[in-house]
C-alpha cells in the first residue's frame, strides 16, 4: 500500500532526531587525500584502491603534483598516490571494476595514445590499455559490472554499427558487444546499477524497452534486456544516479529542487527526502543512504517551490547528506563547497568516496576528491 502524504510528512519532521548507529556511519572529518586541478566525474573502488576519473591534469600529493591525464589511483590504505597513470584525451565521465580490470567511459577518443572511442578497459594494476575496443556513436555516462558483462548507459545511438538505444552491453571475457541485449531508452540514461539478475537504469527516458510506465527509471533483465512491468516507479524527474541494497532501489534526482527517493523492489515508494537543489549521486552501506549533489539546505516536509527553496523550513545540509533506512535525515553533515558541489558517490570496503567540484569539505583542503572512514 502506498504512503500517505500524512505519514511522509510526520516521518520527515522527525529528521532532527538521533537514528541508532548503522554497522558503517561515515565519519564527520574526510581522510587527507590528494588534491585534483579539475572536476572529478567518477569514483570507484577495489580493496583499498580509489579509482578517479574526470577533467583533471594533475594531482598534488606529499607536497609534490604529479601528472595524471583525467584517470588517477590513490591507496587509502599504504595513503599512495599509485604511479597507475593512463592518459585520456578527453574527459572521463564513469568508470567501473572488474577484477583486475578497470573500464572507462567518457569523451575521449585515445587513452595513453592508443585509439578508444568513448570506451575502454585497463589493466587495474598496471593501467595497460586492453584489446577491448569499440566504436560508440555517441557518450556513455554511466558503467557497470555484472552476470559477466560490462554494462553501458549514456547518450549514444549505435556501437560498432550496431543500433543502439542509450543502453549497451558487453561480453566480459570476449570483448565483444552483447547481441542480444539492446533494450531501447527514448532518451540518455545516466546511471546504471546492477542487483543480481536485475540491471536498474536512470535518467531523462520516459520508456525502455516499449513498456509504458518505464519513466526515468526501470528494472532490466540482466541477460536478456527486458523492461520489467511490474517495477514502474515513475519518478518526477530525471535520475542522476541509482544504489541499491537488500531493502530497494535509491534514486537521486534533480527537478525543482533534488530529491533521494527510496523504493521497494516492487517500484512502490518507501519514502523521500527533498533538498534545494538537484541530488547528483547517491550510495547505501550499513543501512544509511548518503546523498551528494549541489544542495545547500535538506527540506523539513516533502513541500518545495519556486527554485527548489523549502516551503515548510530546512536544516543546513550542504552538497552532502545522510539518510537512515527509515528515511529520517542524521546528524552527519560535513558541508562541501562549490556550486556543483558532489558529482559521485560510492560506498564499499569500508570507505565513503566522494568526487566533484568542491574545494574543501569540514573546513578540510580536500580538492575534488574525498573519502571518508566510520
Amino acid at each position: 500500500m502506498r504512503i500517505s502524504r500524512v505519514l511522509l510528512t510526520a516521518a520527515a519532521l522527525t529528521l532532527v532526531t538521533a537514528t541508532p548507529a548503522p554497522a558503517f556511519a561515515a565519519g564527520a572529518v574526510p581522510e587527507k587525500a590528494p588534491l585534483f586541478n579539475g572536476s572529478v566525474y567518477a569514483v570507484a573502488t577495489s580493496g583499498s584502491v580509489v579509482y578517479v576519473g574526470g577533467s583533471f591534469t594533475s594531482v598534488a600529493w606529499g607536497g609534490q603534483t604529479y601528472p595524471r591525464a583525467r584517470l588517477a589511483a590513490f591507496d587509502t590504505s599504504s595513503r599512495q598516490l599509485l604511479p597507475w597513470a593512463p592518459g585520456a584525451d578527453r574527459t572521463v565521465r564513469a568508470l567501473a571494476v572488474s577484477d583486475t580490470s578497470v573500464y572507462a567511459g567518457g569523451d575521449f577518443t585515445s587513452i595513453s595514445g592508443l585509439p578508444r572511442d568513448n570506451l575502454a578497459r585497463l589493466d587495474a594494476g598496471t593501467g595497460v590499455v586492453g584489446a577491448f575496443a569499440h566504436r560508440v556513436t555517441g557518450t556513455p555516462y554511466a558503467l557497470a559490472t555484472g552476470n559477466g558483462r560490462l554494462y553501458a548507459g549514456g547518450s549514444f545511438s549505435a556501437v560498432d554499427g550496431a543500433k543502439r538505444g542509450n543502453l549497451a552491453a558487453f561480453s566480459l571475457s570476449l570483448d565483444t558487444l552483447d547481441s542480444g541485449w539492446k533494450p531501447r531508452a527514448d532518451d540518455a540514461v545516466h546511471a546504471v546499477v546492477v542487483a543480481g539478475a536485475t540491471v536498474y537504469a536512470g535518467g531523462a527516458f520516459h520508456k525502455v524497452g516499449g513498456v509504458n510506465g518505464t519513466v526515468r527509471l526501470a528494472a532490466l533483465s540482466a541477460t536478456s534486456g527486458a523492461a520489467s512491468k511490474r517495477f514502474l516507479p515513475k519518478p518526477p524527474a530525471q535520475v542522476n544516479a541509482i544504489a541499491t541494497d537488500a531493502a530497494g532501489v535509491y534514486a537521486a534526482t534533480g527537478g525543482q529542487g533534488g530529491r533521494a527517493i527510496a523504493y521497494r523492489t516492487d517500484g512502490k515508494q518507501r519514502w523521500q527526502r527533498v533538498f534545494d537543489g538537484d541530488a547528483s549521486s547517491i550510495a547505501t552501506v550499513g543501512g544509511t543512504v548518503y546523498v551528494g549533489g549541489h544542495f545547500d539546505r535538506a527540506c523539513r516536509t516533502e513541500k518545495n517551490g519556486a527554485h527548489g527553496t523549502c516551503s515548510d523550513g530546512s536544516i543546513s545540509r550542504v552538497k552532502l547528506a545522510a539518510i537512515s533506512g527509515r528515511g529520517a535525515l542524521t546528524g552527519w553533515a560535513p558541508q562541501a563547497n562549490g556550486v556543483i558541489g558532489v558529482r559521485a558517490l560510492t560506498a564499499g570496503n569500508g570507505l565513503l568516496v566522494a568526487g566533484g567540484d568542491f574545494t574543501s569539505i569540514a573546513g578540510q583542503n580536500r580538492k575534488r576528491l574525498a573519502y571518508f572512514r566510520p
